[in-house]
């Protein structure tokens, strides 16, 4: 009698401790399905993020200042008439296509860095370390070179 009881006790305790593991188990296996149906839906969202991401980058006007430099350089070079107003306008665009081709240069997109640099207005060079050996860009003087 006692070991049919031992045994007794023996099964339910197995099959007690049997069912909690299943469902801590069961849960388990459902959170984890959950949350891979969270995280694709998640690489969908972040896909779907990427794919706008085509648009363009960098600079996307020249600030008014610069552009009032530069009408400053084309007026004291003869390029254009005028005071400066600060404003990319088409006349100032004509004028720089004119320079860029007096000079050979391509003329689709204005101003080129040579341009720039012709015009006295190219890279801030006053905090180079070594100003003696640098490669700097100087002005360039006359046509095609």
């Amino acid at each position: 009698m006692r070991v049919k009881i031992l045994a007794f006790l023996a099964i339910a305790a197995l099959l007690s401790t049997g069912t909690s593991w299943a469902s801590t188990h069961s849960k388990k296996a459902t959170k984890t399905a959950g949350n891979s149906s969270k995280s694709k839906k998640g690489k969908h969202k972040k896909a779907s993020l990427k794919k706008g991401s085509w648009r363009t980058r960098g600079q996307k006007q020249i600030a008014d200042d610069r552009t009032r430099e530069i009408q400053t350089a084309l007026v004291k070079e003869g390029y254009l008439t005028g005071e400066p107003t600060g404003v990319m306008d088409d006349r100032t665009k004509a004028a720089l296509t004119k320079l860029q081709s007096d000079n050979g240069w391509q003329t689709k997109i204005v101003p080129d860095s040579r341009a720039l640099i012709k015009l006295g207005l190219g890279p801030d060079q006053s905090n180079i370390i070594n100003p003696d050996s640098a490669a700097l860009a100087q002005p360039v003087s006359g046509g095609n070179q």
